[in-house]
């Protein structure tokens, strides 16, 4: 028996490099868009991983902050895009809170493998 297991970062017949790949894709595209379409699974995964790099971007005071920062959120996500769009739109905006950073809201049930689909935004 298994205590204290996430249930929502395992995925079916996904290794450990291909589920951190894909929940870097989807950091990537949402500080990007602000807006994405995934299915509640993978949006439950990437939630908590959304928090804390905001959080990172949040905590800087100084100069050093800010260069250790950049390097934190330079491991995470994959275009230069999408960490500008964090540091200079997104961060900016959250500056007073600690969590609740993302809304997600359910939308539909998909053809074929009828898995929930929902919105995730930055709220």
């Amino acid at each position: 028996m298994r205590h204290r297991v996430r249930k929502n970062l395992h995925f079916k017949k996904k290794d450990v490099d291909h589920r951190n790949s894909m929940l870097r894709s989807l950091m990537t595209s949402l500080f990007t868009h602000k807006a994405l379409m995934t299915t509640e699974k993978r949006a439950e995964a990437v939630t908590p991983f959304i928090d804390k790099l905001i959080n990172v971007v949040n905590a800087v005071e100084s100069e050093q902050d800010k260069m250790n920062a950049i390097r934190r959120v330079g491991e995470y996500l994959f275009t230069k895009e999408s960490s500008i769009a964090l540091f200079e739109q997104v961060a900016p905006k959250f500056k007073g809170k600690t969590s609740g950073f993302t809304r997600i809201t359910p939308i539909k049930y998909r053809m074929g493998d009828n898995a929930k689909l929902v919105k995730l935004e930055l709220f």
